[in-house]
């Protein structure tokens, strides 16, 4: 039985326009901006069919079937790795029902469950997915685990979870041993996914810096170049790649020795060669900052033949800041991981919805934010 979840959305412009197509007008040649159009807190652990609705990493959303896929980074701790599928209803005047509909595992090639670390064997992070119109199967990305020695993957399943296949990686993408500082950080490896406009390549990003390439953010002091790479769909190999800076983590933690960390999370082609990209910054004593930038994917050097970025001079894509979400004035603002393009509205503008990932902590909680683009 299907389970609906009512939620009451603030200041709330967006319409409900089932169906409709999300094709993305030619590039305009003004700057893009948003305007907050409503917020949503949904009930912590909320349980659905066996599992519990938590740890939203990933979004995507099919402009046919009007329906959403959300992607939780489970580890198979609290259940099966899992996505969700579900219906968003938005309008003008306020948020309607959020009703979950399924509740899908992905499966490993030989069509077993993934497992948990006590388990062992291939455990995975669960992080970012899109939804392919084309082929109507579903990629996805894990992180990977350095202390595990699992290296990230970008894989293809059916909406059934099937396993399809795995896109070849560079070696300098792999993960090497937990006492080798080569390669992806631990935690900090392919953290946001996207389509290309025409849905021949994918996108993928890393959270921060190879150990290779540079430093993650600090206080005061941005990233190092965090690559970002697009892989060819119908060879499954890479296209193209650039580097990008993240911002410097703007306050010291309270107190300063406690943690803080800043990185890119999620990325979203918005035209054939501007792509969003989004910025999670956790300060413990402060909070989360979330920022959301556009670049021109041309704008910065090559970089996929480069085994190691640090010291090179390889020139990072121009940013520009689309939004801040401090300024959207929300009561709380927290983990914002996931993002992606909803139904378009009446007006024509696209909307823009955003997910919270609570980490399955009583601490947190899991957020939509959904937003109209001013393109």
């Amino acid at each position: 039985m299907k389970k609906l979840l009512s939620v009451l959305i603030s200041s709330v412009t967006v319409t409900l326009l089932a169906g409709c197509a999300t094709t993305p007008p030619e590039t305009p040649s003004k700057p893009m901006t948003v305007r907050l159009v409503g917020h949503a807190t949904l009930p912590h652990k909320m349980p659905f069919e066996g599992t519990v609705f938590s740890g939203i990493s990933g979004i995507d959303y099919d402009a046919k079937s009007d329906t959403f896929f959300l992607l939780s980074d489970d580890r198979s701790d609290f259940g099966p790795a899992r996505f969700y599928t579900a219906k968003l209803a938005y309008s003008d005047k306020e948020m309607g029902e959020l009703s979950l509909q399924s509740v899908v595992t992905p499966k490993q090639p030989d069509g077993s469950v993934f497992p948990d670390k006590k388990k062992g064997g291939n455990v995975p992070d669960p992080e970012a997915i899109r939804f392919r119109p084309a082929t109507q199967t579903l990629l996805w990305t894990s992180e990977g685990d350095k202390d595990l020695v699992l290296s990230p993957f970008i894989r293809e399943m059916t909406l059934q979870g099937q396993f399809v296949r795995e896109l070849p990686l560079p070696e300098y993408l792999k993960t090497t041993a937990a006492n080798v500082m080569r390669g992806p950080r631990n935690n900090l490896s392919f953290e946001g996914l996207s389509l290309s406009v025409d849905q021949k390549f994918a996108w993928a990003s890393l959270e921060s810096p190879l150990f290779e390439d540079g430093e993650p953010a600090a206080v005061g002091q941005p990233s190092g170049p965090t690559r970002i790479t697009q892989f060819d769909l119908a060879t499954g190999k890479v296209e193209q790649q650039f580097a990008y800076t993240a911002d410097p983590i703007s306050v010291a933690p309270t107190p300063p020795n406690r943690w803080a960390d800043n990185g890119v999370v999620e990325i979203l082609m918005a035209y054939p060669n501007r792509m969003l990209v989004l910025e999670r910054a956790f300060i413990q004593g402060v909070g989360n900052s979330i920022r959301l930038y556009e670049v021109d994917v041309r704008s910065g050097s090559e970089t996929s033949s480069f085994p190691a970025l640090r010291n090179t001079g390889v020139r990072p894509v121009q940013k520009r800041l689309v939004a801040d979400f401090a300024s959207f004035g929300l009561p709380r603002l927290d983990n914002i991981e996931g993002m992606a393009f909803g139904r378009r509205l009446p007006n024509g503008k696209r909307s823009l919805v955003f997910v919270s990932d609570d980490n399955f902590s009583t601490r947190q909680i899991s957020q939509l934010i959904v937003v109209e683009v001013d393109e």
